[in-house]
């Protein structure tokens, strides 16, 4: 029997994006920032609870980073585009791991 493994990391920053969505509709009202969100956030969370699988976390983080980073560069507005950004560019320990496991 394996042990299953989890990416903690990964569920901080599935939990991060999902508050996030969550704060963007309490402040402003946006819909939209609630939609993607919630759908990055499960779709992060799901990565995370199988890191065997990294396409999915992947796959979202370049979504995100390509988003939250052209609405930083037009802002200049650290938050929130600019910390999304930050926190994707930090990849999560485990991914090294999972692809080069031989």
């Amino acid at each position: 029997m394996s042990v299953q493994t989890y990416d903690i990391p990964g569920f901080l920053y599935a939990a991060v994006v999902l508050s996030g969505g969550a704060m963007g509709f309490i402040k402003k009202g946006s819909v939209a920032s609630l939609a993607a969100g919630g759908i990055s956030g499960v779709l992060l969370g799901y990565g995370a609870w199988d890191p065997k699988d990294v396409r999915i976390s992947i796959a979202v983080s370049a979504i995100l980073v390509l988003v939250m980073g052209s609405r930083f560069a037009r802002s200049g507005k650290f938050m929130p585009a600019g910390l999304v950004s930050v926190c994707l560019c930090s990849p999560s320990p485990s991914i090294p791991n999972v692809c080069f496991d031989y």
